[in-house]
């Protein structure tokens, strides 16, 4: 039990423990967008990627971009970073959708 004890106590005297809870925050988002793609789909009856989806992935996108800029992992970086760049262009084909009218209430692609 000394084992667990000490790691938490690591853990809370770690300068960089708010930056890990800003990393599961971001994961969390960011894993969030698959449970409502899944409800949404079921509701459905078909696989559809709702709006919320594409917002879901661009806000935890980003809190994960910060948090792979400070721990400085060029690898995550990367990934985040082009992750950014298609959800938002996601965003602004489904808007300029639906202000032509001709796009859904789910935002699918």
């Amino acid at each position: 039990m000394e084992w667990i004890h000490s790691g938490i106590q690591s853990w809370v005297d770690s300068p960089d423990r708010w930056w890990i809870l800003v990393g599961f925050g971001g994961q969390l988002v960011f894993g969030a967008r698959f449970l409502v793609q899944w409800l949404v789909s079921e509701k459905k009856q078909e696989s559809v990627i709702p709006l919320p989806f594409w917002y879901l992935s661009l806000g935890g996108g980003a809190i994960l971009f910060f948090y792979a800029l400070h721990i400085r992992d060029p690898v995550f970086i990367m990934g985040q970073g082009t992750g950014l760049f298609i959800y938002t262009r996601n965003l602004v084909l489904i808007s300029r959708r639906r202000r032509q009218g001709t796009g859904d209430n789910t935002g699918t692609a």
